[in-house]
C-alpha cells in the first residue's frame, strides 16, 4: 500500500561524526575512530541502495511521490572526505533515479570549509550549505566548545559563495554561556553584514543528555554553566532579534527561522507540514504518515545492522488519529502562517474554538476567519500556548 501526500517526501541521511562534542549538545553524535567512518559510509550506501526492499519486508507502505530535497546533518558532515559524500549521494540518485532535486542542503562547521571540498560539494549536487555559526563572540565559542572561531564564519561563507552554493543558512544559539546582550547584538549585526538568505535562531536547549544542560538542572556550575543569561534576558534579545530580521528584510515564517524572498528551508519545511520523509544512517527516523520509526541510535550497532542484513528499525510506532491531531497543531502553529482551524476541527472531530477565548484575550494567538497564527509578540513561549490549546 502506498499513500499520496500534497508536499513530496524529503530524504534526511545523518552523519552522527564531530571533531568535539559541544557542551549544550545533546544529539546522537560524537567522537568516532576513522575505520568507523569508514564502514558506516558503506553501510550507509547500503542501506540507502536497498531500502525499498527493506521496507517491503518491514510491512512500511511508501508514498507515492519522489522525494525532491536531501538534507544531510549531524553531527558534521563537512567532515567527510570529499569522495565519501559523493558515494552518499550517487546511493541516493540511483535509489530514486524518478527524483528531481530541488534542495540538497548539507550541514557545515565553518572551520571545515575549504575551497576544494567547497567545490566537489556543489559537483557532487549540493547547492544549499547550512553553518553552524552559533556566535561572533570567540569567548562564547571556546566555553561552549566550539572549535570555530568568529573569524571561520565570514572565510567560510565567501568560499561556499565562490563555489555556487549561495544558498546559505547561518545558524545562532541564544543562551551560551557567558553571553550577554552586547555580545548577542554583535553576533546578530555580524550575520545581518554577510546577508545569507536564510537564518535559524534558537534558544539554548536545557536538556539532561547534554553536560551543560545536566549542569543547569543540577545547580552545576562546570561548563560555565553559572553564566548563561537569564530566560527574561533570552526573551527579550529573541524580540530584539525578531525586529532586526525584519528591518533587514527577512521574512519570520517558523518560530527558530527567517527568510529572504524565496530562500525558506524547502526540506525542513516538510516537517513541519508533515509530509513523508526516509531517514537513513544511524539514530536517523522516518516518517510515511501512518508510522513512524527509526534506525539504531549507535553507529556501530547500526553498521553491524546492515552488514549482518538484520531488520534494523526500532521505536516503530503507529500514528493514532489523536497524535495526528496532536501533531498538526503543534507542528502547524509553529509556521506563522497558522493553522486552517476549520479544516482540522473537521478532520479529526474536535472543536478548538472552545479553547480559545482565553488565549485571545491573553494575546498568545489571533484568529482571522479560520486561520489560527501564534501571536508574533508570543513565539518565545510557544510551549505553554501549546499545552493550553492541547490540554
Amino acid at each position: 500500500m502506498r499513500y499520496t501526500f500534497f508536499v513530496a517526501p524529503g530524504i534526511y541521511i545523518q552523519i552522527p561524526f564531530c571533531q568535539s562534542k559541544c557542551t549544550y549538545c545533546h544529539f546522537a553524535s560524537g567522537v568516532f575512530p576513522r575505520e568507523l567512518v569508514v564502514s558506516y559510509v558503506e553501510s550507509l550506501v547500503r542501506e540507502i541502495l536497498a531500502h525499498a526492499d527493506a521496507y517491503f519486508a518491514a510491512g512500511i507502505a511508501l508514498p507515492d511521490e519522489s522525494p525532491d530535497t536531501i538534507y544531510l546533518g549531524g553531527g558534521t558532515p563537512s567532515l567527510l572526505a570529499p569522495e565519501e559524500l559523493a558515494h552518499i549521494l550517487g546511493a541516493v540518485h540511483e535509489s530514486f533515479p524518478a527524483s528531481t532535486w530541488r534542495e540538497v542542503t548539507l550541514e557545515a562547521d565553518p572551520e571545515t570549509v575549504t575551497s576544494e571540498k567547497a567545490a566537489a560539494w556543489r559537483a557532487a549536487g549540493v547547492n544549499r550549505a547550512s553553518l553552524g555559526a552559533q556566535s561572533f563572540s570567540d569567548s562564547e565559542l571556546r566555553a561552549a566548545g566550539r572549535r570555530n572561531r568568529a573569524a571561520d564564519i565570514a572565510r567560510a561563507v565567501e568560499i561556499l559563495r565562490a563555489a555556487g552554493i549561495d544558498s546559505l543558512n547561518l545558524d545562532l544559539i541564544l543562551g551560551l554561556a557567558g553571553q550577554t546582550h552586547d555580545s548577542w547584538r554583535h553576533s546578530l549585526d555580524s550575520l545581518l553584514a554577510l546577508r545569507p538568505g536564510h537564518v535559524s535562531i534558537y534558544m539554548l536547549d536545557v536538556d539532561g543528555e547534554s553536560r551543560l544542560g545536566s549542569e543547569l538542572l543540577t545547580g552545576g556550575t562546570r561548563y560555565s554553566a553559572g553564566r548563561v543569561p537569564d530566560e527574561d534576558f533570552q526573551s527579550d534579545w529573541f524580540d530584539e532579534a525578531c525586529a532586526a530580521l525584519a528591518l533587514a528584510g527577512y521574512e519570520h515564517y517558523e518560530i527558530s527561522n527567517w527568510a529572504l524572498k524565496n530562500r525558506r528551508s524547502l526540506h525542513n519545511s516538510k516537517y513541519w507540514q508533515r509530509a513523508p520523509y526516509f531517514g537513513f544512517g544511524s539514530g536517523a527516523h522516518s516518517f510515511n504518515g501512518r508510522e513512524r520509526w527509526a534506525n539504531p541510535h549507535d553507529p556501530a550497532t547500526y553498521v553491524e545492522a546492515i552488514r549482518a542484513g538484520r531488520p534494523h528499525f526500532e521505536q516503530r510506532q503507529r500514528i493514532t488519529p489523536q497524535m495526528a491531531f496532536e501533531e498538526e497543531v503543534f507542528l502547524g502553529l509553529r509556521l506563522l502562517d497558522g493553522i486552517d482551524l476549520s479544516r482540522i476541527e473537521r478532520t479529526y472531530g474536535v472543536n478548538l474554538r472552545t479553547r480559545l477565548p482565553y488565549l485571545l484575550e491573553a494575546g498568545a494567538v489571533a484568529l482571522d476567519g479560520d486561520v489560527l497564527r501564534l501571536h508574533p509578540a508570543r513565539l518565545a513561549v510557544s510551549n505553554e500556548v501549546f499545552a493550553e490549546l492541547l490540554q
